[in-house]
């Protein structure tokens, strides 16, 4: 690169003696004494003879500085530390512009117009310049007149690679930022490319934890039945196993959105296969308008229970169905009735929300006698006496052995001189008398004859039925099934495990046992 001169170049064939000693750093700065003598004579003939000039010796730090009282002469003072007037010892006067002296003329301003700006001294600071450990920032060098008292090839060299190299950095950083915010944008986009195409991978296996459901409406017809008690859970994993809903937890989910858990009532519902879930809560809590009053009339129940029941379900008073109980020539029934005991019907009905107490009883009590025309009793005598041994089936076994009871029942009441005498004995129909539910009957309660339902102290049938039977012990008790026993014992509540004695002796075993598991189950048998 062309070397730069500030202030005036010298002139051709100048020579400036010894060779420039380099400033090393860390030391005290010194140039080589060059042949001043020479200089002058071959600048300025006919002038007298001058001392030759020694060059300024520059310390390190202002501690190093000669003090007053030191060895030194107002002249070397002068060398040492020279003044912006002072301009070596030709002192040629402020338009002299010789090599390394000038006044302020050209040099100085040119000087000035290249100090540097905070952000240049910044830009030298980042290149690793640590000017402060050096005793003297940069630019209070140049400010002190380090530069200007350097020769020019060297002042004027420093003075550019300052500069230059402070815009190199200023220029390095910019780049360096670009280069920075380039990355990141790369990062960034590199970042969303990745976030899209996982995405995509991912959405397909996401499709899959979806809550299965038809579309509807379905298709077909199908009976679902709720059974008393059941739970939300309970009737979706029925629907799910008759393909009426696509999963548990679509029906779950469409029943939590009506809050509808509470409302659900044991029934019969018609429904189709494959519908959607929220179809099939409709149906189950019909939510289509058609409100209705629903009652569940369990099996077993005793009639002052049933019309508790149906007081509850229609919001009708209890009275009025009590009145009307005990007129069971309302509707129709044998003289033989002295109420509605045994033709209440067991199920689940839905009445509409105008109704009256009259027309839910005639409901429940048509439904009994379609039964029983069904089973082919139609006489009105006949059906009483089917009824109350219906009853008494339904309360001394289970569902699988109301065949065999019944036959057992027909040979006891049939043959008066059997093991029983004619009489029934059946602790049901006892407790029926008392007014209480227990299977355990005292002595004493078995010889009271003053209780018309006691079968203990009078021969046949109890005066009428002790509550109203099913279907199935309607069945059982207009088809007996025929067997030699006169004796039946329960010897597990749980289970309904039941024995069959023909003779009083084998019954008295059985018994036993009954005994024995009612002691190892407190609270059962009461």
């Amino acid at each position: 690169m062309k070397e730069q001169f500030r202030g005036n170049a010298p002139a051709p064939g100048d020579d400036y003696g010894a060779p420039r000693t380099q400033p090393a750093r860390g030391g005290n700065l010194h140039y080589g004494v060059f042949n001043q003598e020479e200089h002058d004579r071959a600048r300025h003939p006919g002038q007298p003879d001058v001392p030759p000039y020694e060059a300024p010796v520059f310390h390190e730090t202002p501690d190093e500085a000669p003090q007053a009282g030191d060895n030194q002469t107002g002249d070397n003072q002068a060398q040492a530390y020279p003044g912006p007037d002072h301009h070596g010892p030709d002192h040629h006067g402020p338009d002299h512009q010789g090599p390394g002296r000038h006044g302020p003329g050209q040099g100085d301003d040119e000087y000035q117009d290249r100090e540097y700006s905070d952000a240049e001294d910044e830009g030298f600071e980042d290149e690793g310049f640590d000017d402060e450990t050096e005793g003297y920032p940069a630019h209070e060098y140049a400010t002190a007149g380090y530069l200007e008292h350097l020769p020019p090839s060297r002042g004027d060299s420093a003075d550019s690679d300052l500069l230059s190299s402070r815009r190199s950095s200023k220029v390095s950083k910019r780049v360096r930022k670009r280069r920075r915010s380039l990355a990141f944008l790369i990062i960034l986009v590199l970042f969303a490319a990745v976030v899209y195409f996982a995405v995509q991978a991912v959405r397909p296996m996401l499709a899959g934890f979806q809550t299965p459901d038809y579309p509807g409406p379905g298709t077909g017809s199908v009976e679902f039945v709720v059974p008393d008690g059941a739970t939300g859970r309970s009737i979706a994993s029925g629907l799910q196993s008759a393909d009426i809903v696509a999963s548990e937890q679509s029906f779950l989910n469409a029943l939590k959105e009506v809050q509808g858990a509470v409302a659900l009532q044991p029934g019969t519902f018609e429904m189709k296969h494959q519908m959607k879930a929220s179809d099939a809560v409709a149906v189950l809590l019909e939510t289509d308008g058609n409100s209705v009053h629903y009652a569940a009339v369990a099996q077993n129940l005793r009639m002052a229970e049933t019309l508790q029941v149906l007081a509850d379900a229609t919001g009708l008073p209890l009275g009025e169905f009590e009145d009307l109980a005990n007129q069971p020539s309302l509707f129709g029934l044998s003289t033989q009735a002295k109420n509605l005991e045994g033709y209440l019907s067991p199920g689940e009905y839905r009445f509409p929300i105008e109704t009256d107490a009259k027309s839910v009883l005639e409901e429940l009590v048509q439904k009994t006698l379609t039964e029983l025309v069904n089973t082919g009793v139609k006489d009105p005598k006949q059906q009483y006496r089917i009824l109350t041994i219906a009853s008494i089936i339904e309360f001394e076994g289970n569902q699988a052995n109301y065949a065999k009871i019944s036959g057992a029942i027909e040979n006891r009441i049939n043959n008066p001189n059997g093991e029983t005498g004619g009489r029934l004995e059946s602790d049901a129909t006892v407790a029926y008398g008392l007014g209480k539910k227990t299977y355990n009957i005292t002595a004493a309660e078995k010889a009271d004859k003053s209780n018309p339902y006691n079968t203990f102290a009078n021969p046949g049938l109890p005066v009428g039925p002790i509550g109203s039977p099913g279907i199935k012990a309607i069945e059982a008790a207009a088809h007996p099934q025929a067997n030699p026993y006169y004796f039946w014992v329960t010897i597990n509540l749980d289970t309904g495990e039941t024995l069959y004695a023909a003779t009083f002796a084998e019954h008295q075993v059985n018994v036993a046992k009954y005994v024995a598991w009612c002691g190892a189950n407190p609270g059962k048998c009461d």
